[in-house]
C-alpha cells in the first residue's frame, strides 16, 4: 500500500514536474533588452543627463589604481574576461566558512603547504578528491575549505587620502595574522572566488550570497535594507537634504560600492566614500597609467597617438561628474551638511554624494561588456525547434547532452544564469524568443516560466523554498560557507525565500527587499504544488491541501504556467504559521543553506578557476563534479546535481560517454566571444598595474615595501593598454598559464 501511495502522488504530480523535464533551449544573447532602470536616464529629472560622459566616468573609474588605497582598482581582480587570473598569493584559507580550520592554510593535495605567496599548480586542483572522480561513493582522498580568489589590499588603517600625486592614501600598517610570511605582511585574499563582470548587467543580484541588492540606495550594496542609506539633493542656493533612492534593476552599482571600501578588496580600514571623492575629483583619471588612443570609450579624452601611448585622461573626475549627472546632486556650495574627514575642511555636496556617482557610472560602463557575438549568438536556428543548425556536430551533441543532464533548469536564459533572467513578467512576455518562452525545448515545455518568481518552490529540492538563481551543488561542506543563508550587516536573512516564508505566516512588516517582486509572487508559478484545491484520495503531507488551511493567492491565477486556478491557493496565516514554527516541517522548509548564485557560462572557459570557491581549474573537473552528484550532497541540493549523474555508472571505459563529455565541453566553448577571447571593444581597456604576489616564496618574502617595511615587495604585473581593434594574442584559459 505504501508502495502504491508513492506511485500515485508521482502520477499526480507528473504534470507539474513534466513542464520542466528538460527546460529552455539556450539562446541567443543579442537580442536581450538591459533590465530598464527607471528615473536613471529617463523621467522629467533623471539622474543622469549625458550617459557617454558617464559611461567615460564609470570606465575610467573601473580601471584607475588610484580607486583603491595601495594600488588596487575595480579590474585588479577582472582584468581577464571580466575576472581574474593571476596564479600568485591567491589563497585564502575558507574565512567564510565556520570550519576550525577557517584562519590556517592545509596542504593542497599536490603535497604544497600552500598558504601566502604560494604559487598555484595544476597538480593542486580540484581540491575535493575522491578515489574515482566520477562516483560520490567512493573514499574522499582530500578534501579544503582553502578557496582561490584574488589579492587585495595589504593590512592597513586609513588616516587620510592625498589630493595629487602620489596615489596610496596615508594610512597605518596593520599587518594582518593570517596574510603574513614570517611575520612579514602579505596582500590579503577575497574568501570567494571572484566572478566575471560581463553579461553582469544581467543579473538580478550580485555577489555570490547576493548580499548586492537589485535596489540601489545611492550610498551602501544594502538597497532597501539600510536605513541610514540617502543621497544629498540641492533643493535651492541654501537648502538640501537627504533623500532616499530606489533605484530598481541596479545590482550593478549596489556591487561596485562593496569592494572600493573593504579593507580586504581594495581599501584600508575605515575609508569612506566620501573620503574617494575627496581623493579623485580633482585629479585626472587614470593619471599614472596609459590609454590606447583607439580606446573605444576614453580615446577622445586621451593625448596618445599611435606609437606613443600617454598616461591620463584630459580632463578631471569633477568635470566628468558635472557633465554626467544632474546638477542638483553636486552643485550645492556650502560644506556644512556633509560631516568631515579625520582632518581638514567639511565635505562638499559632491564629495558626499560620491558613492552615487561611482556606482552608477560603473553601472552604466559594465552595462556595455554584453558578450552576444559567440558561436552560439551567430548560429542560424531551425524556426521550429529553434535548435542551432550551423554550429558543427560535436557542439550541437553537447548542447542537446546539456539539456539531456537538467543542466540548462539553473543554467537558463540568455546568458545562461537562472539568477540573469529574472526581471518581470511584462519584460519576459514582450520579449517571447529572447527569453524563450514560447520555444518548447525537445520532450519538455516553456522553461522561463521556471524564473518568473524571485521566490521558488520544488519537490526537486524536498519540498523546499529557494532564492531563484541561487542553488546548493555541494561544492563544500554545507555546515560551512552559508551562501545566501547568510545576514546582512543589520542582521537580516540574504534570503527572499525567507521572507516570503515570513510574509505568508506574518504579512505585516515581514518583507524588507520591498520593490523587488516577492509580495507579487504567484504560488502557480512555482515549480511544485505548495498549496491546491485539487482532490487526493489521501492526506498529503507535501503540501496544503485542507481547505482548511488554504487561501486563495492575492496575486491571482492569470498567466501561470502551472494549472491555474487550483493551484492559486497559499496557507492561511495561521496554517503557515504553524509550519514555520515546525522544525520538522514539510511545508515550509527552506533550501537555502550553501545556496550560491548561479553563475553565466558565457565564455567560461575563460573565467577559471571555476566554483564560488575557486577549486576546480578545468572544465574537465567541473564535468567530473556533476558527474558524481556533486561533492557534498545533502539535504538542500537540488535532485538534478545528486539523482542524475552525468553519463551513467561506469563512464570512464565507454566510448560514447567520453564523447559526451568531450561534446559538452565544446557547446561550453561555443559560448565565448571571440572580441572578450582578443580583447576588442567593448572589451579593450587602459593600462593597469596588477600585484601578483611578491618577491620570494610561501616560505620567505622579501620585506621593504614603499608602503612600508613591515610588508613584502610586490610583484607587478602589467595588462597593456588595449585599443578597439584588439590585440593579436587570444586571452588564455586559467589551467594553460598554471604551472603543472
Amino acid at each position: 500500500m505504501r508502495f502504491n501511495k508513492k506511485i500515485i502522488i508521482a502520477c499526480l504530480l507528473l504534470p507539474t514536474q513534466y513542464a520542466f523535464a528538460h527546460g529552455p533551449i539556450p539562446v541567443s544573447l543579442k537580442a536581450a533588452p538591459i533590465p530598464p532602470v527607471p528615473g536613471l536616464l529617463t523621467g522629467p529629472s533623471p539622474i543622469v543627463v549625458n550617459q557617454a560622459k558617464a559611461i567615460a566616468l564609470g570606465k575610467a573609474l573601473f580601471w584607475d589604481m588610484a580607486a583603491g588605497s595601495d594600488g588596487i582598482a575595480c579590474a585588479s581582480c577582472h582584468f581577464h574576461a571580466g575576472a581574474d587570473q593571476r596564479t600568485k598569493n591567491q589563497l585564502d584559507p575558507g574565512q567564510r566558512t565556520n570550519s576550525p580550520t577557517a584562519s590556517t592554510f592545509e596542504t593542497l593535495i599536490s603535497g604544497a603547504a600552500g598558504g601566502p605567496n604560494y604559487t598555484l599548480h595544476l597538480s593542486d586542483f580540484p581540491f575535493h578528491q575522491r578515489s574515482d572522480v566520477f562516483d560520490s561513493n567512493s573514499t574522499v582522498t582530500f578534501n579544503t575549505d582553502d578557496t582561490v580568489s584574488s589579492a587585495g589590499p595589504f593590512g592597513q588603517i586609513f588616516q587620510a587620502v592625498k589630493h595629487f600625486g602620489n596615489t596610496n592614501d596615508n594610512c597605518t600598517p596593520n599587518v594582518d595574522p593570517v596574510f603574513q610570511v614570517n611575520n612579514i605582511g602579505t596582500r590579503r585574499i577575497v574568501p570567494r572566488n571572484t566572478p566575471s563582470v560581463i553579461n553582469a548587467v544581467f543579473n538580478h543580484r550580485n555577489f555570490w550570497d547576493g548580499r548586492a541588492n537589485n535596489v540601489f540606495n545611492g550610498s551602501s550594496p544594502w538597497g532597501d535594507r539600510d536605513p541610514n542609506a540617502g543621497i544629498w539633493v540641492k533643493i535651492n542656493g541654501r537648502k538640501v537634504v537627504k533623500q532616499k533612492l530606489q533605484l530598481i534593476n541596479s545590482a550593478l552599482a549596489s556591487q561596485a560600492l562593496a569592494p572600493a571600501l573593504s579593507d580586504v578588496e581594495m581599501s584600508c580600514q575605515h575609508r569612506t566614500f566620501a573620503d574617494i571623492g575627496r581623493k579623485l575629483l580633482m585629479r585626472r583619471p587614470l593619471e599614472h597609467q596609459k590609454v590606447h588612443f583607439q580606446d573605444s570609450v576614453l580615446a577622445a579624452y586621451s593625448s596618445s597617438t599611435q606609437g606613443n601611448l600617454q598616461q591620463g585622461l584630459n580632463t578631471t573626475y569633477g568635470a566628468l561628474i558635472r557633465a554626467a549627472f544632474n546638477r542638483k546632486y553636486w552643485s550645492y556650495r556650502r560644506r556644512d551638511p556633509f560631516g568631515s574627514p579625520t582632518s581638514g575642511l567639511p565635505f562638499t555636496q559632491m564629495e558626499a554624494n560620491f558613492s552615487l556617482f561611482f556606482g552608477l557610472a560603473i553601472q552604466l560602463y559594465e552595462s556595455t561588456l554584453i558578450s552576444d557575438d559567440a558561436p552560439i549568438d551567430r548560429a542560424s536556428r531551425d524556426p521550429v525547434t529553434y535548435l542551432p543548425t550551423d554550429l558543427g556536430d560535436s557542439v550541437k551533441r553537447g548542447m542537446a547532452a546539456f539539456e539531456e543532464f537538467h543542466c540548462n533548469i539553473c543554467h537558463s536564459g540568455p546568458t545562461l544564469s537562472a539568477n540573469a533572467i529574472i526581471t518581470n513578467a511584462q519584460m519576459l512576455e514582450n520579449n517571447p524568443t529572447v527569453f524563450n518562452s514560447n520555444n518548447f525545448s525537445q520532450g519538455g515545455s516553456n522553461g522561463v516560466a521556471i524564473n518568473r518568481n524571485v521566490v521558488n518552490y520544488d519537490n526537486a529540492v524536498g519540498s523546499k523554498f529557494f532564492d531563484t538563481g541561487f542553488a546548493n551543488t555541494g561544492v563544500q561542506d554545507p555546515s560551512g560557507d552559508p551562501g545566501v543563508n547568510g545576514t546582512d550587516d543589520f542582521g537580516n536573512s540574504l534570503s527572499y525565500a525567507d521572507q516570503y516564508a515570513e510574509y505568508l505566516a506574518v504579512t505585516a512588516n515581514a518583507i524588507i527587499d520591498t520593490a523587488v517582486g516577492i509580495e507579487a509572487v504567484k504560488a502557480c508559478n512555482f515549480q511544485s504544488l505548495l498549496a491546491t484545491q485539487r482532490t487526493f484520495p489521501f492526506v498529503m503531507t507535501q503540501f496544503f491541501n485542507n481547505p482548511a488551511d488554504i487561501t486563495p493567492d492575492p496575486n491571482g491565477s492569470a498567466n501561470c504556467f502551472n494549472s491555474g486556478s487550483l493551484d492559486a491557493f497559499i496557507p492561511t496565516q495561521a496554517a503557515a504559521a504553524a509550519e514555520l514554527a515546525n522544525p520538522a516541517s514539510k511545508k515550509m522548509a527552506f533550501a537555502t543553506q550553501a545556496a550560491f548564485k548561479v553563475p553565466s557560462l558565457r565564455n567560461v572557459e575563460l573565467t577559471g578557476p571555476y566554483m564560488h570557491n575557486g577549486g576546480m581549474a578545468t572544465l574537465e573537473q567541473v564535468i567530473e563534479f556533476y558527474t558524481r552528484g556533486g561533492n557534498f550532497p545533502n539535504n538542500f541540493t537540488h535532485q538534478f546535481v545528486t539523482s542524475l549523474p552525468l553519463f551513467g555508472t561506469d563512464p570512464v571505459i565507454n566510448a560514447a560517454t567520453i564523447q559526451k563529455r568531450k561534446d559538452i565541453i565544446a557547446f561550453l566553448k561555443s559560448l565565448t566571444d571571440g572580441r572578450v577571447r582578443y580583447e576588442r571593444a567593448p572589451f579593450d581597456h587602459p593600462e593597469l598595474i596588477v600585484p601578483n604576489g611578491h618577491i620570494g616564496d610561501e616560505t620567505n618574502v622579501t620585506a621593504g615595501n614603499s608602503l612600508g617595511g613591515a610588508f613584502a615587495q610586490d610583484i607587478l604585473m602589467t595588462i597593456p593598454a588595449v585599443g578597439a581593434n584588439g590585440k593579436a594574442t587570444p586571452l588564455q584559459a586559467f589551467k594553460d598559464v598554471l604551472a603543472p
